[in-house]
């Protein structure tokens, strides 16, 4: 088969990846390539398993036209979302829904092998949960609590990720699993899945993720930022006012994380008298009505407002969405955010632009880690990779 064949089938299999069945004669026409030449690569898609006849379409006489669509079983991608505390691992077909997950608490400064180590297990375990085969698995999509340097997988100067500085985690993961392994910051898979699931049309995104840091995964024009080396979106760690003189785990003084992140906000209510040593303390007094609760959280987001109030002028998004754990406290947080993104920020940035509480939960990683390596293996360049039964697509 020439190479020019081998792209055209490729580019015909692009077109299927949206899971819409079509007919040969709609292939044909969106494609501009002849009938007999779309049946030929149909044939070739069928082969190798991708791709599945689905039930007839209706006829306007004469025999029926079967139609084609994406078969999205046909092989499996492994996410996983790791945390600070802990690990969700999931198993999911081609378009992200999940087949069988498993969660466990997991502290990740006990080092990468550690983590790394359950989450091969825990694939090997969940597959056989659902009686499919290890050679079923297509990609591994990784969310990690940190930096990423997203072209080589390796974990860069994590601030709560001891041992994993540059750790090589394709690598590690590919001596049990030799598939390609995607990794990335979590913040940024949380962006991706949250946008699959409930923005859709959204080309121009920011997800905040506040919980014990802030970070944010930037989608603009469609495209997820991720920056020269992996830090776009580390605005946990940009100063601001209130944060004068207050020393942050990085180093540096005045981060918006030092007095806006979860357990910031648990300390200042412990210096006023308070219980709440921890998040879920805060949340207990929050959802309890207790005042100074409910106006630490309202202040911390007022100061996430300010960085973001930034955020709206540069990126000009449509959409913020806000998750992490201290979405559980959002209705405060949120009002805090508003109060000052919709004052300062220029009429025209915000005249369309919605803050809204993620909907899709923790949820987000696991569908943004799933989408990110399936998005990989399925690209016209890896699509051979997906070749179920030894036909060459591109």
């Amino acid at each position: 088969m020439t190479s020019a064949t081998n792209s055209s089938v490729s580019d015909l299999f692009q077109l299927l990846r949206d899971g819409e069945p079509r007919t040969r004669a709609q292939l044909a026409s969106a494609t501009g390539l002849s009938r007999s030449t779309i049946g030929l690569h149909v044939d070739t898609l069928l082969e190798s398993g991708l791709v599945t006849p689905i039930a007839d379409a209706a006829s306007t006489g004469g025999r029926p036209s079967a139609r084609i669509a994406l078969k999205p079983d046909a092989r499996l991608i492994a996410a996983a979302d790791l945390g600070a505390t802990h690990v969700t691992l999931a198993i999911t077909d081609l378009v992200g829904k999940t087949l069988s997950e498993t969660f466990t608490p997991l502290e990740i400064a006990l080092g990468p092998t550690n983590a790394l180590d359950w989450i091969t297990n825990g694939i090997t375990e969940l597959l056989t949960q659902i009686s499919r085969d290890p050679c079923d698995l297509a990609a591994i999509g990784i969310g990690l609590p940190g930096p990423v340097e997203h072209d080589t997988g390796r974990p860069s100067n994590p601030p709560i990720m001891p041992g994993w500085d540059e750790f090589d985690v394709p690598h590690y993961v590919q001596r049990t699993f030799n598939v390609p392994v995607l990794v990335d910051n979590d913040v940024n898979i949380m962006a991706l899945g949250e946008r699959a699931a409930n923005w859709p049309d959204a080309n121009n995104l920011i997800f905040l993720k506040v919980a014990t840091g802030i970070g944010a995964g930037i989608i603009s024009s469609g495209v997820l930022q991720r920056g020269d080396r992996g830090i776009a979106g580390d605005v946990g760690h940009i100063r601001v006012a209130r944060g004068a003189g207050v020393i942050c785990r990085c180093g540096n003084e005045g981060c918006l994380e030092a007095i806006a992140g979860g357990p910031a906000i648990a300390a200042h209510l412990v210096t006023e008298g308070s219980s709440a040593d921890s998040l879920a303390g805060v949340f207990a007094l929050v959802r309890s009505g207790d005042l100074a609760a409910i106006l630490a959280v309202r202040q911390a987001g007022k100061d996430i407002g300010e960085v973001l109030n930034m955020c709206v002028s540069i990126v000009n998004p449509s959409v913020i969405v806000i998750g992490g754990s201290m979405a559980e406290v959002s209705e405060h947080l949120i009002a805090g955010i508003r109060e000052v993104v919709y004052a300062r920020s220029q009429p025209l940035a915000t005249q369309n632009l919605t803050i809204a509480p993620s909907r899709t939960g923790p949820e987000a990683a696991i569908l943004g880690a799933s989408l990110m390596a399936a998005d990989f293996v399925m690209s016209p360049k890896n699509i051979n990779a997906l070749n179920t039964r030894g036909n060459a697509l591109a």
